[in-house]
């Protein structure tokens, strides 16, 4: 350990660990203030890092944005299946997915994060996305009665859905004298039906 100039110290971390603490700090800027807040000096300030150390691990700003839309989708990932773990019936499981899809791009910033990495080009650099896709479409359809082709349109739209939801259902619904949740309702509803066709 070092000490800096404010009196602060500072912890040395194994390359995997910085990472993660960067990751976990730009996370919490992005909830709380949106993109906008994921700025090289802000991130830094908020990880308690150099600039400089941000840029080591991740070589640009816009590639910390890569890298924490891949940590959010495999985090998403992974609550998916968790999710479908603790659920026997497969109408509680989807269901129980559904939940954690709509939470995620809701309450987490996915959504923002996304449309950010949209506009600037980014989204280029997800290809952890395009792997995730494939393994809840292959899980899926070893239950026999659909196949992963339809899994992966489901998921394609559900995404989108999420995404919209997240990003400006609760605002559109506002200016248009709609109950908070209710275009996250409608399109749980819209994926409730499509689902329903999988195992038909």
């Amino acid at each position: 350990m070092s000490i800096r100039k404010t009196g602060k110290v500072r912890v040395r971390r194994q390359p995997e660990a910085a990472r993660e603490h960067i990751l976990a700090a730009a996370e919490k800027l992005l909830i709380e203030d949106g993109p906008l807040a994921l700025k090289l000096a802000d991130v830094a300030a908020a990880s308690d890092v150099a600039n400089g150390t941000v840029l080591h691990h991740f070589e640009s700003i816009d590639g910390l944005h890569a890298a924490l839309m891949e940590r959010m989708t495999e985090q998403l990932v992974a609550n998916v299946f968790a999710a479908a773990m603790r659920e026997h019936d497969p109408d509680a499981q989807h269901e129980a997915v559904m939940e954690a899809l709509f939470d995620t791009f809701e309450t987490r910033g996915a959504a923002r994060l996304a449309a950010w990495l949209e506009l600037t080009g980014e989204w280029r650099r997800l290809t952890n996305v395009r792997e995730a896709v494939r393994v809840v479409a292959a899980k899926r359809a070893e239950r026999g009665d659909t196949k992963a082709a339809d899994v992966e349109d489901l998921v394609l739209v559900a995404v989108v859905m999420a995404m919209g939801a997240g990003l400006f259902g609760r605002s559109l619904g506002q200016l248009i004298g709609k109950p908070a949740g209710r275009a996250r309702k409608l399109a749980v509803d819209m994926l409730r039906a499509q689902a329903a066709k999988l195992g038909s």
